[in-house]
């Protein structure tokens, strides 16, 4: 019973006993000799999953064997900007017209600037829908004219738009959050054999 105790907290804290002590729960431990470079290798780990965390969401905590909390956590983030996406339309992520928001939604990764190249390449150009010219406006009576733009007849606009725009920030925000615990993240009692 007692050498199963010690084992579970060697196993658990990565301590080892001093050298010719009996077992007691009072007993100070010291660290083990390898534990240096332990720290060493888990902080390069949780940079290389916080690196993963923002190219896609959840691989960070994939990347340091929390399969469970990595695909919850991809779901929900996936589920929410792409539903931003499916309720505004591409033109909810566009990083010329809306900067802010755009920053926002960049931690979600890249999937936030292929949907800015695909709204670019999709509304902007009028590969989809067809164009149609805005009227001209003047800034101020009696000012100059405003002149007239083009716009596709997909842009999303009102209230649609902004729930969309929403969505997808509040996707990548929650992604920059998920990097962060990526990267504090200790190792859990479950990867390292202990009792759950």
């Amino acid at each position: 019973m007692i050498e199963r105790e010690q084992a579970r907290l060697k196993r658990l804290h990565c301590w080892r006993y001093r050298e010719g002590h009996p077992y007691d729960p009072n007993l100070t431990f010291i660290r083990h000799d390898s534990m240096a470079s332990g720290e060493e290798s888990q902080a390069s780990n949780n940079i290389w999953a916080f690196i993963v965390a923002w190219l896609w969401p959840g691989g960070g905590h994939l990347v340091l064997g929390e399969k469970t909390r990595g695909l919850l956590v991809m779901g929900g983030i996936l589920v929410l900007f792409l539903g931003g996406l499916f309720i505004g339309g591409l033109d909810v992520v566009d990083r010329r017209n809306d900067r802010l928001w755009f920053i926002a939604q960049a931690g979600a990764g890249p999937i936030a600037f292929v949907a800015d190249f695909a709204r670019g390449r999709l509304l902007d150009e009028g590969r989809v829908g067809t164009m149609l010219p805005t009227p001209a406006t003047r800034l101020a009576p009696g000012g100059p004219v405003r002149q007239k733009t083009m716009v596709n007849s997909h842009k999303s606009i009102g209230h649609i738009n902004e729930i969309g725009t929403l969505f997808c920030a509040l996707a990548g925000l929650m992604n920059i959050v998920v990097m962060l615990d990526a990267l504090q993240r200790r190792p859990s009692d479950r990867r390292m054999g202990g009792s759950p």
